[in-house]
């Protein structure tokens, strides 16, 4: 089955197929589920055609997702790059944007970068 240009698997139950969407998280997923009135612990592969269409037509007019999505996001950043916000400063020195520590604890955005801090450790101890 494939919505919005994703083939979700088969095997896996529809709550968790869903998500393999971008855009759908568990909430939005169940929330499909909820509005097409299918039980949750169905599986993909035992879907009918009707109720593939009707997850297909309300994943498509209620959300967006997939390219859209990405695009959307790539704009906001974009935007707020071109506006010198603060948050578009961040997000141009790809620091953390939401209020994080940097002293200690970006290794993913800043790299692992450990062996820096060499100029004010002490000497090693002398062979006597």
């Amino acid at each position: 089955m494939r919505i919005s240009g994703t083939t979700i698997p088969k095997q896996k139950r529809l709550l968790i197929a869903l998500t393999y969407v971008y855009g759908i998280g568990p909430t939005s997923a169940e929330h499909i589920m909820n509005v097409a009135q299918i039980d949750p612990v169905t599986r993909v592969k035992d879907l009918t055609r009707d109720q593939e269409d009707k997850i297909r037509s309300i994943v498509e007019s209620q959300y967006t997702t997939e390219g859209d999505l990405r695009r959307q996001i790539t704009s906001n950043v974009k935007r707020l790059r071109d506006i010198k916000c603060y948050r578009g400063i961040r997000h141009t020195r790809r620091l953390p944007s939401r209020g994080q520590r940097t002293k200690t604890n970006s290794r993913t955005s800043r790299g692992n970068v450990r062996n820096r801090a060499s100029s004010g450790k002490k000497p090693s101890a002398q062979k006597t």
